[in-house]
């Protein structure tokens, strides 16, 4: 016999599937939902309800964008140099980069790292979007922003294998950059003194 609501079980339920939140910290998310204003929980339904629907991935960029939007700003800013391109491994990683106020060229997100344990195989990355768009835009450099991990190392010598044969300066982040740290938690001191100090890869 449950102790506990079935609603409240099964928003718990909900909360833990979110990855990085366990039991206990879904049980206090549901907690403090159920005891606030039902106004806020009611606004916070119909914008879960609403975020696929008024987000979409940019086609160029991969980054994400509104939905009536073509393409990013980030690629579409004249002030943007499309013949440096930032790889990424998600779009919160753009975000890091920006926050440093320091590179002003454009981003490619990838959408992910190569982890088999994880089910991420090379093919599902976007790498044959990125080597379009070397050719298409004249890229003359990419830097390899991945994340300080085996998954990241991984990924950055793939796709400096897969771009051996085209006319691009392949760079890496400088080792500013503490090895497990995604980009995403790395301050903006040490993030920006890695973008400066990137090195050919």
């Amino acid at each position: 016999m449950s102790l506990l609501p079935k609603a409240f079980e099964q928003l718990v339920d909900a909360f833990s599937k979110i990855s990085g939140v366990g039991p206990r910290t879904a049980e206090r998310y549901a907690y403090f939902i159920l005891k606030g204003d039902p106004a806020k929980a009611r606004n916070l339904a119909s914008m879960l309800e609403a975020l696929h629907s008024q987000i979409k991935v940019c086609p160029k960029t991969f980054t994400l964008i509104d939905a009536d939007k073509e393409i990013s700003s980030l690629y579409t800013d004249t002030n943007r140099d499309k013949k440096m391109v930032a790889l990424v491994a998600e779009p919160f990683d753009v975000i890091a980069l920006e926050k440093t106020n320091l590179f002003k060229g454009t981003y490619h997100v990838l959408g992910g790292l190569i982890s088999p344990i994880d089910g991420i195989e090379p093919e599902h990355l976007r790498v044959r979007e990125l080597i379009t768009r070397i050719k298409e835009d004249e890229v003359r450099e990419v830097i390899l922003a991945t994340n300080a991990s085996i998954e990241g190392e991984t990924t950055a010598i793939y796709i400096q294998k897969e771009l051996a044969g085209l006319s691009v300066k392949v760079t890496r982040l400088a080792r500013g950059l503490p090895i497990g740290v995604d980009l995403e938690y790395a301050d903006q001191i040490t993030l920006g003194r890695a973008l400066e100090g990137r090195q050919e890869f």
